[in-house]
């Protein structure tokens, strides 16, 4: 069966109904998400069956709304003087991070006059005070907004409007970016947010005539450290915003909640495998789906939180054997970066250390490699609308018997659920019936359950459609494996159609990524006369390798079906977002440029 998604992309659903979904800024930027009914799909609601009972109640003795606030909490109970921060020469134990938070939660209710709902933004890259900011901002009951701090003034100007935080905590490497983003944002007539600096070495000089209104320390010193946190009343209220990273001029502000965020956050450290006392690298940036919930479920567990303010090789390998590091985050594209690092930039690794790793599928190639260092990787896959994670690829003892690279291949597969979400399916997008298993029909990945984001902040329309039928639409296609494994083929979008046959980008890329002179690849669609579209490479080669065109597709024609492999390939830098994801829509750009092949 080949299902045309070109064609679908101009179709609109019908036949499945959504929920309803309101999503609407009340006054002064207080934010309310409400939910009406869940499912969408023709299932009942009614009464709780518990209030039918005879006997029973619901109380404070047994139920609280459900949020990560209480993680740290814990942690400065149970691990009081265990290290949970480390950054360059400082650190700190749980009990004073709680201690930080609490004052900071102080100083933002009563000295920047944060009002319940309201968003309390951030541009830095992982230092302590982002670490911190996420309890203590919710503790405060304001909304956490982590801004991707690699974006351009331009960008950061337009999510601080859509956003409409209230403070910015701008690290200060940063600070000129944050300054020229309010001087866009001012020509608006907007109201400008509180700027906040996190300062840096002692040595490091301040930028002249750029204005900041607090200093991190000196804000935080003005602080309670016997303040009460602000619980949620309800555990659905919004806990943060995080911006996707394909954001454009219309930006899509995913709103998570308590309850989710201490869902995947519990569902994220079982999926990493980490026990009591983990030593974490933050190689995950913590704007990114609030470091995939890991920011929280580090303090779960009471384990040490090491930030890394840059992530290159040299850093993770002297990080790792400095601080015994058990876990790791990654993309792909870390991944790679330290597969290909230089010999003096790599050590032995002290231990074993777990890599979660996710975004687009990582080739089976670096995953084998990873393993040879000494790494364990465990692929994850999610979207910023899932909390991060949202499947895993778990292991299967029949794997053992299989060689390295088929064992690489198949872990390479997204997986299945996690225990947080209800359902991950394999979905035709029109009929919304579920694909066969059978490893070659495809579908579209669907999500449905707790971990599922509660909206797009100020986008009902978006957000009706994102929802619709009851089921979270991903626009990732794929197919599902006799062992319900799901296992993706490429994005909606990507999917080339070539006289009529559907090729995925992925498979074409996993082959590229098997050749020895290749370092980065990336496909997408070039017109074509005849075919109507064929695939067209971009690659970045290895340092010291010399290989063209003709020979790159005759490496692919031996390893793929002949109508799969491109005929066309670019050597070229492979433009990437600010997550380290290839942007295809510029390459897109690029091979439609070109012109068409064929006569």
């Amino acid at each position: 069966m080949i299902l045309n998604f070109t064609r679908y992309n101009k179709r609109e659903f019908v036949g499945v109904s959504a929920p309803r979904v309101i999503l609407t800024p009340p006054p002064k930027s207080r934010i309310r998400v409400s939910l009406d009914s869940i499912g969408g799909d023709g299932e009942e609601g009614g009464d709780s069956s518990w209030r039918k009972v005879d006997g029973l109640v619901r109380c404070p003795a047994n139920y609280t709304p459900l949020t990560p606030i209480t993680f740290i909490k814990r942690a400065a109970k149970v691990f009081p003087y265990d290290t949970s921060v480390v950054y360059g020469g400082s650190s700190y134990t749980w009990s004073e991070t709680y201690w930080r938070c609490l004052k900071l939660a102080s100083a933002l209710t009563t000295h920047l006059r944060i009002s319940p709902s309201q968003l309390v933004a951030t541009l830095s890259p992982n230092v302590p005070a982002i670490y911190e900011l996420h309890f203590a901002a919710p503790m405060a009951g304001a909304i956490l907004c982590a801004l991707n701090s690699r974006l351009d003034s331009s960008m950061i100007s337009t999510l601080l409007d859509h956003s409409q935080a209230k403070v910015l905590f701008v690290d200060y490497q940063l600070l000129n970016i944050a300054s020229k983003a309010l001087h866009l944002l001012s020509k608006s007539g907007a109201e400008l947010p509180s700027i906040v600096l996190i300062k840096g070495p002692s040595d490091f000089k301040e930028h002249e005539n750029v204005r900041y209104d607090y200093e991190y320390e000196n804000l935080l010193s003005k602080g309670d450290d016997q303040y009460k946190p602000r619980m949620p009343i309800d555990e659905l209220d919004p806990i943060s915003v995080n911006y996707t990273s394909g954001t454009t001029s219309r930006p899509k502000g995913v709103v998570f909640n308590h309850r989710g965020a201490y869902i995947n956050a519990i569902s994220t450290i079982l999926v990493h495998e980490m026990g009591p006392r983990p030593t974490f690298l933050w190689t995950v940036p913590m704007f990114h789906c609030n470091g995939w919930c890991l920011t929280w479920g580090v303090a779960a567990q009471g384990g040490t939180n090491i930030c890394l303010r840059k992530v290159t090789p040299k850093a993770i390998f002297d990080n790792i054997v400095l601080h015994n590091i058990t876990h790791i985050g990654g993309a792909p594209t870390v991944l790679n970066m330290i597969v290909n690092s230089s010999i003096d930039d790599q050590r032995t690794l002290p231990n074993k250390v777990r890599v979660l790793t996710g975004g687009s599928p990582p080739p089976p190639q670096i995953l084998t490699k990873m393993e040879e260092l000494g790494f364990e990787v465990i692929h994850m896959y999610g979207l910023t609308e899932t909390y991060g994670p949202g499947t895993y690829c778990a292991w299967n003892p029949e794997w053992d018997s299989l060689d390295r690279i088929e064992k690489s291949r198949i872990k390479a597969r997204q997986g299945v659920q996690h225990l947080g979400l209800e359902d991950v399916d394999v979905r035709d997008p029109i009929t919304m019936e579920s694909v066969p298993a059978d490893g070659k029909t495809m579908g579209e990945i669907m999500f449905r359950g707790n971990t599922v984001m509660s909206g797009y902040l100020r986008d009902l329309k978006a957000t009706k459609e994102a929802l619709k039928g009851g089921w979270f639409h991903s626009g990732d296609v794929a197919v599902k494996h006799r062992d319900n494994y799901i296992e993706i083929k490429d994005r909606l979008k990507d999917i080339i159609i070539s006289g009529g046959e559907n090729i995925s980008t992925i498979e074409v890329e996993t082959v590229l990524y098997s050749h020895p002179a290749i370092l980065e690849a990336a496909v997408v669609a070039r017109p074509d006369n005849h075919w109507g579209e064929t695939p067209c490479a971009f690659v970045k080669l290895k340092d010291g390798y010399k290989i063209n065109e003709g020979e790159i597709i005759e490496f692919c024609r031996n390893n793929l079906p002949r109508f799969m492999a491109p005929k066309t390939v670019i050597f070229d830098e492979i433009p990437k977002t600010s997550t380290g994801k290839f942007q295809k829509v510029i390459l897109r750009q690029r091979a439609k440029a070109m012109g068409s092949l064929g006569i």
